[in-house]
């Protein structure tokens, strides 16, 4: 138990000298009847005793059952330290162990026998011994009652408090998981968003540093595809991280779906990458299937541009509502011998990820001819969608 405080030992032993007092009163009354007056112990050595069995309650905590079985034995001779035995008793039972509260109390009703035998008052003789052992043992009964509620009080605050310090750990655990979820969605965003246009600027970079004989106004078509493709890629990472600055009771903005993929296309074929366009879907996947369907392609699209610049890229797309939307992206060798960015090998495990999450399957490889092929199936359930336009 934690250690009390001055004040609150203070009122406590206060509390115990009080309940005593109208013991040590009565006592002191009933032997001024009888010859002689007071005895000298009930005037002297009786309020020393309780004063030392007050200060040894200040210890009951530490060595509740010792305290507590020390004061109910010194209570035999001393009637104003009967307060501090019953405040012993209580504070031994507030452990809730009947086997050390039951001995401190039979100590109580056989110190409160010996007390009478020892300290005779007129008219003792006269009670009953049946009244003279029944009155202690209620009196330490209730005493022992209310120091087992205190004691049941205070597990149930120290469980609710255990309680909350777990939820609270729990709550952080949750709140530090939630955290690391969505850096890693925003990490893939990001790499999504940004891969792409940066690998096909630096696809521009490479041609015009190994192609120093193109004429002027091809030359003038890739540097203004660099500018473009650059400024395309700040604005797009500047529209992931106003999510992260946008109150979280603002929506998101729309995620592009299937519908954005030849658009897509079109933006590599500005940039140089020679984009061939299949589309066999006649209807519109769900939101997450088709998002998932546009993070391939878009993948795909900048794997190409990083390791095989120049070479013929063939998206297809077909599938159907009840089936499977299937994805394959296949490009040949490369033909052009350009410096590559760094790449971070992230984006096929990020795309895996993503893939696992919706159900379906990935596969990649390379070519007997020196090219690479991404194949990947999303499962596509039955549902109502509208029609999908194709383009090319």
């Amino acid at each position: 138990m934690p250690r009390l405080g001055v004040g609150q030992q203070a009122w406590r032993l206060t509390v115990a000298a009080l309940v005593g007092l109208p013991i040590w009163l009565t006592t002191l009354a009933l032997t001024r009847k009888q010859p002689g007056g007071p005895d000298t112990w009930i005037l002297v050595g009786d309020p020393l005793v309780a004063l030392g069995c007050l200060t040894l309650l200040v210890w009951r905590r530490r060595w509740p059952l010792t305290v507590a079985l020390a004061v109910a034995v010194a209570s035999t001779a001393s009637a104003l330290a009967t307060g501090a035995a019953l405040l012993a008793l209580c504070s031994v039972a507030t452990r809730r162990r009947p086997v050390e509260t039951g001995a401190v109390s039979l100590a109580y009703v056989i110190a409160s026998q010996l007390s009478v035998e020892m300290f005779p008052v007129e008219g003792s003789e006269d009670v009953a011994l049946w009244v003279q052992v029944v009155v202690p043992a209620l009196t330490a009964g209730m005493a022992a009652a209310a120091g087992t509620a205190v004691g049941a009080r205070r597990a149930e605050m120290r469980s609710l408090r255990e309680r909350a310090e777990s939820a609270e750990r729990e709550q952080s655990a949750r709140a530090a998981q939630a955290r690391a979820l969505e850096r890693n969605r925003i990490a893939r965003e990001m790499h999504d968003v940004l891969a792409h246009r940066i690998s096909l600027v630096a696809m521009q970079a490479g041609v015009l540093d190994h192609r120093r004989d193109l004429p002027a106004d091809e030359n003038r078509v890739l540097v203004r595809g660099i500018a473009e493709g650059s400024h395309q890629a700040l604005e797009e990472l500047r529209e992931v991280l106003g999510v992260l600055r946008a109150d979280p009771g603002r929506p998101e903005p729309p995620q592009p779906s299937l519908d954005r993929v030849p658009d897509l296309v079109a933006d590599a074929r500005a940039s140089g990458l020679d984009v061939r366009l299949t589309d066999g879907v006649t209807a519109t996947p769900p939101g997450g299937v088709g998002r998932t369907c546009y993070r391939i392609v878009q993948e795909a699209l900048t794997n190409a541009a990083k390791h095989a610049p120049g070479a013929v890229v063939q998206v297809t797309l077909d599938g159907a509502e009840g089936g499977t939307l299937d994805i394959r992206v296949r490009n040949g060798p490369a033909p052009l011998r350009t410096t590559r960015p760094p790449a971070s090998g992230f984006g096929l495990l990020g795309l895996g990820e993503r893939i696992t999450l919706a159900g379906g399957e990935l596969d990649h490889r390379a070519t007997p001819d020196g090219g690479y092929v991404l194949t990947a199936r999303l499962p596509w359930p039955d549902g109502p969608a509208p029609t999908h336009e194709k383009s090319a």
